[in-house]
């Protein structure tokens, strides 16, 4: 063969042959995520958490427990004797439903509260947020309606969005939702549930009175509502006296689920919660375990149970409620001294967060930005809400920081407030730094 055909040839093969290795090597996309994956946004609260872990941030963004009032040494010893007292147990798999004894101390305390409640009534999470993620699984189909408080508990709105729920506002004021207002948007929306944080909320502070609670729970009897109470705060109380459980009223006994938390009052990092609701309801949620996780830690469930046994919680929790009233207390006494008149916040009897809003104009995301550059940081309002939110709400966690360094932080807050409210121009209150006159 002639040297130009061969090399004809010889092109001819490599071109066929490369042609042929690409289309065998073409690689076709995956399918597409669900949609509820991509409609639901991340938590903004998280976001900022990353943000503010740099040093020097005095941070009021998130909700976290103080770590040095965990009870470290308390823990490690029933740590300790989960393992000494069966190693083998601690470290095998379990029942979905949770440790019997587990389920038994938490049955006890609700007990104590004013809940008759028996170990079977109960059902140990991998924390409250799985409670509410498998009440939300067990009763939401897509489209359904579920009623949110508003403001509301970020991460619920985002379960809630991930189940394909169309979430809807019930108008609230100072003191919680506001039954009439309820009773019309059952009547007009037919929702499938109801969703509350009613004792010292997320993010308020806010607490519903008694007399409201009775309401609810007439109408949701009356109507025919599923209400979902989460409460991961009501032992943190610094004054007042404590309100029934909306799970306690005549009407709610068989259609209230009732989510409890180890976080606020042990440690989040064991990640255990609880949740109590009628037998069928707590039976399906049994089902969405099994498929979610099998079962919460053997392990961590039988250290709580242990600690729960040997040590006495209630007395812990007094040193936290100690420690986190002189917190908020401190967080007023600055922001009295720190803010204008024209700034508002409130005072919340317990819990961890105060809720405060600016004046016209402001909008607290973008004093967000100026505040990170004065070291101090806090969560906007806005991702809080359902529906338009207020730009100019933010919340202030006061249980991390020292009084301290709480008035330090406050004190950076002034400046970025002042800083950003140059920009805007006009006048926007009495001068900063000096007494905001009469305030909580």
């Amino acid at each position: 063969m002639p040297a130009a055909a061969a090399h004809a040839v010889t092109a001819t093969t490599t071109t066929t042959t490369t042609t042929t290795t690409a289309a065998a090597t073409a690689v076709a996309p995956p399918p597409a995520f669900a949609a509820r994956a991509t409609s639901v946004e991340g938590s903004p609260v998280r976001e900022i958490l990353a943000l503010t872990q740099r040093p020097g941030i005095i941070s009021f963004a998130g909700g976290l427990p103080a770590p040095e009032l965990f009870d470290t040494e308390g823990l490690r010893a029933a740590y300790d004797a989960a393992f000494t007292l069966s190693a083998r147990r601690a470290l095998q798999y379990s029942s979905t439903e949770g440790a019997p004894e587990l389920r038994a101390a938490v049955a006890a305390r609700a007990a104590a509260r004013g809940l008759p409640t028996g170990a079977d009534d109960v059902l140990v999470t991998s924390g409250s947020q799985q409670a509410l993620t498998l009440i939300t699984a067990a009763l939401i189909e897509p489209g359904d309606v579920v009623l949110v408080e508003n403001p509301t508990y970020l991460a619920a709105l985002q379960c809630f969005g991930l189940a394909g729920a169309r979430v809807v506002a019930v108008p609230c004021d100072e003191e919680g939702l506001l039954p009439d207002a309820l009773a019309e948007l059952v009547a007009r929306e037919r929702p499938k549930l109801l969703y509350t944080i009613p004792t010292f909320q997320n993010p308020t502070g806010r607490t519903l009175p008694a007399a409201r609670r009775a309401a609810v729970a007439d109408l949701a009897a009356r109507l025919g509502l599923w209400l979902v109470e989460d409460d991961p705060y009501g032992d943190l109380r610094y004054e007042g006296h404590d309100v029934p459980w909306l799970a306690a009223h005549p009407g709610a006994e068989d259609r209230t689920a009732l989510l409890g938390s180890f976080s606020k009052i042990m440690a989040p990092g064991l990640r255990l919660g609880w949740l109590r609701a009628p037998a069928a309801l707590l039976r399906a949620a049994v089902v969405a375990k099994q498929a979610a996780d099998l079962h919460t830690s053997t392990v961590d469930q039988l250290a709580a149970a242990h600690y729960l046994a040997t040590v006495d919680l209630d007395a812990h929790i007094g040193t936290v409620r100690t420690a986190y009233r002189e917190r908020r207390d401190a967080l007023q006494s600055a922001l009295s001294r720190t803010l204008p008149a024209d700034h508002d916040w409130n005072v919340p009897e317990g819990g961890m967060f105060v809720w405060a809003r600016l004046p016209e104009e402001h909008d607290a995301t973008a004093v967000l930005r100026t505040a990170v550059a004065h070291g101090v940081a806090f969560v906007p309002g806005a991702p809080f809400h359902t529906g338009t939110p207020d730009p100019r709400t933010l919340r202030l966690s006061f249980t991390t920081h020292t009084p301290h360094e709480i008035a330090e932080g406050v004190g950076r807050l002034g400046a970025a407030l002042a800083e950003y409210a140059a920009t805007l121009g006009g006048d926007h209150g009495e001068p900063w730094g000096l007494s905001a006159g009469s305030r909580p």
